[in-house]
């Protein structure tokens, strides 16, 4: 079987997913240590129909990522039923979105995955077929689980070597106590990670049985971010500066035969003047306006050298693929 992953002499174009962790307003906050969290607040009823509009106008296709703790509220259920009703996947996102998911007990996990499971199910009619941890958080507890529940691919990790960084400034900017810090001491993961490999990988468990991984991909060789809150971030300080990085992403994706899983967020999309309690957030100075601009910059450089697919989509197609590397999962 031809491998659809590799830059072959008929110049096809390779896939990338498009996903988005559908983090809430009152989960940044409480990641971040601000009270206030626990009423939940939620910026779900403006930000999704826009979202969802914006995608319409691209004629894009992708996963949303849910938390269940968000479907479990009825303010949230008429945004979160439109998801599956414009044509979109959704996935597994846990139900808590806490980053320190990988030191629960099996039982935890299991309602972190199952509770959140039948949640979106009962809203959106559509079962999960993928799993993402909070801050990139996983276990190999937590894949049995997703296996023993029918899911076929996980895309918790994130192969950089820049987590201790974003874990250092993210300490530096929050109110946290030394507690709560300790609670987060692996938030983003290690400097292990950026060994980890680019393209998607079968886990194998110590049951045998095996799945699949799609990692949120990083600039290949140099393994930095390049997923969309990162660009904004650089196009604070130039727009120029941030193009160059995509494209310089783009090309080592294509020299290395690597389809990215490129990761958006609601961040990306929403401006300071709209969610003035998130201002901690990197980007969180830009307004709506601009943010929309690079997005739509962005998109177009990427749907020139890629076909822009669902994670689940993405997944299905590279289950075809039987030159898949197999990975023992065990966590450090």
């Amino acid at each position: 079987m031809q491998n659809k992953f590799k830059v072959n002499p008929n110049n096809k174009k390779l896939f990338a997913g498009l996903s988005l962790d559908l983090d809430n307003q009152w989960s940044y906050m409480k990641t971040h240590g601000d009270s206030g969290w626990e009423d939940y607040p939620s910026y779900f009823d403006f930000f999704i129909p826009q979202f969802l509009d914006e995608l319409d106008q691209l004629k894009l296709k992708i996963t949303f990522f849910i938390v269940g703790q968000d479907a479990a509220l009825d303010k949230n259920k008429e945004a979160l039923e439109l998801l599956t009703k414009r044509g979109h996947d959704v996935g597994n996102h846990s139900f808590h979105h806490e980053p320190w998911i990988h030191s629960y007990s099996r039982g935890q996990l299991e309602r972190e995955v199952l509770d959140t499971e039948d949640l979106i199910v009962n809203l959106t009619g559509q079962k999960p077929l993928g799993f993402r941890g909070p801050g990139f958080a996983w276990n190999p507890c937590l894949f049995a689980i997703l296996v023993e529940n029918g899911y076929i691919y996980d895309a918790s990790t994130l192969p950089t070597y820049l987590g201790p960084l974003a874990r250092m400034y993210y300490f530096w900017t929050s109110g946290l106590n030394s507690k709560e810090k300790n609670r987060r001491k692996d938030l983003y993961g290690s400097l292990r990670d950026g060994l980890r490999p680019m393209k998607p990988y079968f886990w194998l468990l110590p049951s045998g049985e095996r799945l699949l991984e799609i990692p949120v991909t990083t600039m290949p060789v140099v393994k930095v971010p390049f997923h969309l809150s990162y660009l904004i971030y650089l196009g604070r300080f130039s727009e120029q500066m941030m193009m160059f990085y995509l494209n310089s992403a783009v090309l080592l994706c294509k020299l290395t035969g690597t389809s990215p899983s490129f990761l958006l967020h609601p961040l990306d999309f929403l401006g300071k003047e709209q969610v003035p309690e998130l201002a901690f957030f990197p980007g969180m100075d830009l307004d709506r306006e601009r943010k929309m601009r690079i997005f739509h910059k962005v998109i177009k450089m990427l749907l020139r050298h890629f076909k822009l697919v669902s994670m689940n989509s993405y997944a299905k197609t590279v289950l075809m693929n039987k030159k898949i590397k197999i990975i023992e999962a065990y966590h450090e």
